[in-house]
């Protein structure tokens, strides 16, 4: 390699490094793009009498068992049968039952109903003490034995409900 060869190297690493270095600190220094997420959903109203689908009720699973990763398994096979998930994770409720628990002020709510119906065992009703964004909470316990092979999606709302029907983004 002769002199001028590597000179015109050394020159075009150093613009490269510099152009680099300038680049670099310019985005360390930038602020963040902080524009407002687009909605995950559009609030819906289901009248009385209509039919209200599994794919607008919101399901929370707290295990309060002792097998590991119940209230996952429990909210991926709700998912399968169209349900919403909501939150997961080990139960702090004082309601520690044998099988399935539902936390509700109304057991006649469609999608109180609709969730109940997902499941084999006999659902034992108690009072909500675990505080949720939105959605049915469910309460997962050592003798939980599955949900039903083919249960409804689908329950015929008692009153209006107010719901969020999920928004897919298109890209």
């Amino acid at each position: 390699m002769n002199a001028g060869t590597r000179a015109l190297t050394l020159a075009l690493s150093a613009v490269v490094f510099v152009a680099g270095g300038v680049i670099g600190f310019r985005l360390l220094t930038a602020s963040a793009d902080t524009a407002d997420a687009a909605p995950t959903c559009t609030p819906k109203i289901v009248p009385k009498g209509e039919q209200l689908a599994s794919n607008l009720v919101t399901v929370n699973v707290f295990n309060a068992s002792a097998r590991s990763g119940l209230a996952n398994r429990v909210l991926i096979n709700l998912q399968a049968n169209g349900f919403l998930q909501g939150e997961i994770g080990n139960s702090t409720s004082k309601t520690k039952p044998r099988r399935v628990a539902i936390l509700t002020n109304d057991r006649k709510d469609a999608r109180v109903r609709l969730v109940a119906a997902q499941f084999r065992d006999k659902v034992k009703y108690a009072e909500p003490d675990v505080t949720v964004e939105e959605g049915v909470v469910v309460v997962i316990g050592d003798d939980y034995t599955g949900l039903k092979k083919k249960p409804r999606t689908t329950a015929r709302a008692s009153g209006d409900i107010s719901v969020c029907e999920p928004v897919v983004p298109l890209p």
